[in-house]
């Protein structure tokens, strides 16, 4: 497999994106310590604040491309025959795409 994402590239994105991934939830939880109301509105308030945004938006990039190395790697070694080493990359770049603009969609 051929690609800049590979070796010391790919296990310091892993590194850095766990990184990311545990300030980031650190800041959501204390972002959920300053809960709004119990209505519709006040949490749809909440969740359209710049600062929940952001958190959110940097966890969510942060868990795909982690996501994305830890499976690739997974799937590189243990599906051998390229077509369904292929298929099940396609499949896993399409759905983690697919949370992305989900979440995108959702939030802005």
């Amino acid at each position: 497999m051929s690609g800049g994402l590979q070796g010391f590239n790919a296990w310091l994105l892993q590194r850095i994106t766990a990184v990311l991934l545990v300030f980031a939830s650190l800041a959501l939880l204390l972002l959920m310590f300053c809960p709004p109301g119990p209505g519709f509105n006040d949490w749809q308030d909440w969740v359209g604040r710049p600062l929940t945004v952001i958190f959110m938006v940097v966890f969510v990039i942060a868990l795909i491309a982690h996501a994305w190395v830890g499976m690739r790697d997974v799937i590189v070694d243990y599906v051998h025959p390229h077509g369904l080493r292929l298929l099940a990359l396609s499949v896993l770049g399409v759905y983690l795409l697919g949370n992305l603009v989900w979440l995108l969609w959702i939030l802005l």
